[in-house]
This record gives C-alpha cells, sequence and structure tokens, in this order.
C-alpha cells in the first residue's frame, strides 16, 4: 500500500512592489455622449445658418467636424486601453505591457542588476523613466505625468533597494 504524501508547495516570493498603470482618460462614456450631442446641436445650427443665407455647401463641412471629433475621441478610448503592470520580488522585476490592441511583451529582470534611470527636463520634471539591465533599456510609465512620475519612481526605487538587501531572516530563540 502506497501512502499519499502532500508536499507543501514552495512558498510565494513575497512581493515587495506592485504596480498597475493605466493612462487617464479625458473623459467617460457618459461625458463623450454628452460632448458629442452638444457639438452636433450645435454644428446642424450653424449648418442651418449657412443654409438659410444661400451657402447650403458649407452645410455638409459642419457634418465632418463632427466625425472628426466622433474619430479623435474614439482613438483616444482605443489608446486607453493599454496597461503596464510593474511588480517587484527579490528575485525578479517583471513588466508586463498590453498594447491597445491586446499585443503582450513582458520583461524580466533581476532586481540586483536593474538601475532605475531618469531623464530629467530642468523645468519640467522627470521626462522619462528607464529600467537598464545588461545592455537593456526598457522605458516605463511613459503616460504618466511629471509628478506621477517622480511618486513611481521614488517607490520602484525603495522596492530595488529592498531587493538588493536580502530576504530579512529573523533569529529562532
Amino acid at each position: 500500500m502506497v501512502a499519499d504524501i502532500d508536499h507543501d508547495p514552495e512558498p510565494l516570493e513575497p512581493e515587495l512592489f506592485s504596480a498597475m498603470l493605466t493612462p487617464h482618460r479625458s473623459l467617460s462614456h457618459t461625458q463623450f455622449s454628452v460632448l458629442m450631442a452638444f457639438i452636433s446641436v450645435f454644428s446642424f445650427a450653424a449648418g442651418l445658418v449657412f443654409w438659410h443665407m444661400g451657402a447650403w455647401p458649407v452645410f455638409g463641412f459642419f457634418g465632418l467636424d463632427v466625425l472628426l471629433v466622433y474619430w479623435a475621441f474614439k482613438i483616444n478610448f482605443r489608446r486607453a486601453k493599454v496597461i503596464e503592470q510593474i511588480s517587484v520580488t527579490p528575485s525578479e522585476l517583471k513588466v508586463r505591457r498590453v498594447s491597445h490592441r491586446g499585443h503582450v511583451v513582458e520583461w524580466v529582470l533581476n532586481p540586483l542588476w536593474v538601475q532605475l534611470d531618469q531623464k530629467i527636463h530642468a523645468e519640467f520634471g522627470i521626462e522619462r523613466l528607464y529600467l537598464v539591465s545588461k545592455g537593456r533599456r526598457v522605458s516605463i510609465a511613459s503616460f504618466l505625468g511629471p509628478d506621477e512620475k517622480a511618486s513611481f519612481a521614488t517607490a520602484l526605487q525603495a522596492a530595488l533597494n529592498a531587493a538588493r538587501r536580502g530576504p530579512i531572516y529573523n533569529p529562532i530563540t
């Protein structure tokens, strides 16, 4: 008779840092609908004024501006679907980026060798953040504002420093 032995899975490493970054959205879908209704009504009214003045070909151009605004906001909403996930454990730094089209790119780096590089403008603050390791340079948090990048960089650097210190062992007494 063979006894089943339950093996405990290895404990997962503690997560020192985790962030899910998403771009800002300019309007919610409800606000977008209200804006499009307002632009449509205003454009239609302006087109009617030109129609009554005898410049009826201008009426069609007022429909084009509505279509252009609609198209621009649809592109904005689609691009806002980008997600960037960054997590740090004592043994790995993982960056996972999902594009607006659903393409996934993932980088796994050793936090002991990663340096956080910042491109800083004297007037505007942090313009770019990069993770640099063994010749690889990965741009992160590109859609955040300068203040958000500074806060993010501080938290990420603290997590990298914690990973470099190594695990904390509690002595058994």
